[in-house]
């Protein structure tokens, strides 16, 4: 009789995500791999985590998960670090879990130190890409160039890959010639009676919200041309700011745009008040992955007004507007806040998107076969990919 595979997460800065608090840190991927891990111990899966040292006990065991710590993040000798404490430790920490599948998110030097253990001790490795910086041959998210090889070589021999969208399924075919899965990323979201509230509120706040971290590459500073064009309109910038040039420059004007209100950074409970009361999520970016803004926002029928579409899903689905320029972000937001039918209709499509594809369980089902059939031996090569 088979049984189910155990399961490890190395996520060396997910501890903050799994004790709570606001220590550590805790980013978009440190939430996912945490929410994984707590639906697997759910399921009855035996389940640890590989972390940092954050002052925590080895093996302190949270909802089920039983998390094993490896050094800390800033241990050893500069020069040294790489190899002892920081490598040393995942290692003793990968015995210690004894899983039957290790799984890891982001392109990192780790990811080839988890297949190369993996291979050795005949256990099996998935990886998941993070954003479409994972899928590009320069890899300027690994800096070093020892990093970049680790990286690759992890690609190469994880027994399967996980990317979000088709764009990157064909990044990694071509720039590493490796096949890949398409999964839809689990997102927590609103239950059926709270996950809107009151729609004429919604409707009639009029506020168009932005979240994410200040800095270039999401070009904030598009935001701040589209306040100034739309002053009828009410504004929500939230996130923390880079420490750059831009960034800094970006919060200075934001404070002179008198319907703009710059929040700063806010706790998850504070976000999703903001999504509670906007009318229409709007992302300025040029590139992204997958953002995790954007299921949050279906999550509570929430249209998308954005410079980006992943795999044209907003176009294609219907969930929002699409725009290259700050005119055409603006009359898309106007055209929305003007028709409470067309916002209705685009709202009604967000939410029950994110319910067939992203709420935690139709989501997690898809990634519980992909651990059963790589721990089985049993998934064939080739692209394989859900329907989103």
């Amino acid at each position: 009789m088979s049984r189910n595979p155990s399961i490890c997460f190395v996520a060396h800065f997910a501890y903050g995500a799994m004790a709570g608090g606001d220590s550590g840190h805790i980013g978009g991927v440190e939430r996912q791999t945490s929410l994984m891990a707590r639906w697997f111990a759910a399921q009855g899966y035996q389940v640890s985590m590989l972390t940092w040292d954050e002052g925590q006990e080895d093996g302190v065991e949270i909802d089920g998960v039983k998390v094993f710590k490896m050094c800390c993040n800033d241990a050893g000798i500069k020069g040294l670090r790489f190899l002892w404490p920081k490598w040393t430790s995942l290692i003793a920490a990968m015995k210690r879990a004894d899983a039957d599948v290790y799984y890891q998110n982001g392109a990192d030097c780790v990811t080839g130190q988890v297949a190369l253990w993996c291979r050795r001790h005949g256990r099996k490795f998935i990886f998941s890409v993070a954003s479409d910086l994972d899928c590009k041959p320069r890899l300027a998210r690994v800096q070093r160039f020892g990093d970049r090889i680790l990286y690759r070589y992890g690609l190469k021999h994880a027994d399967k890959l996980i990317i979000q969208t088709r764009r990157q399924r064909e990044m990694i075919q071509g720039n590493f010639g490796c096949d890949s899965v398409i999964l839809p990323m689990p997102c927590p979201g609103p239950s059926e009676n709270n996950y809107i509230g009151s729609e004429l509120e919604h409707i009639v706040s009029r506020r168009v919200l932005w979240v994410g971290r200040i800095c270039e590459a999401k070009r904030p500073n598009r935001l701040l041309d589209l306040a100034e064009a739309c002053p009828e309109l009410n504004f929500d910038l939230v996130g923390p700011a880079a420490d750059t040039e831009y960034a800094c420059g970006v919060c200075q004007r934001a404070k002179t745009i008198a319907n703009l209100t710059l929040h700063g950074p806010a706790g998850r409970d504070r976000v999703s008040e903001f999504y509670k009361k906007a009318t229409i999520m709007c992302s300025t970016s040029d590139r992204e992955g997958f953002p995790n803004t954007f299921l949050e926002a279906w999550s509570y029928g929430l249209p998308i007004v954005s410079t980006f579409d992943p795999d044209n899903l907003i176009a294609d689905k219907g969930l929002g507007v699409v725009a290259q320029e700050v005119l055409g972000l603006a009359v898309g937001i106007r055209n929305l806040c003007s028709s409470p039918d067309r916002w209705r209709e685009v709202s009604q499509k967000a939410r029950q998107y994110y319910l067939e594809n992203y709420s935690v369980d139709a989501a997690m089902t898809k990634f519980e076969k992909v651990f059963i059939d790589v721990n089985g031996k049993s998934i064939s090569g080739g692209s394989e990919m859900f329907q989103l």
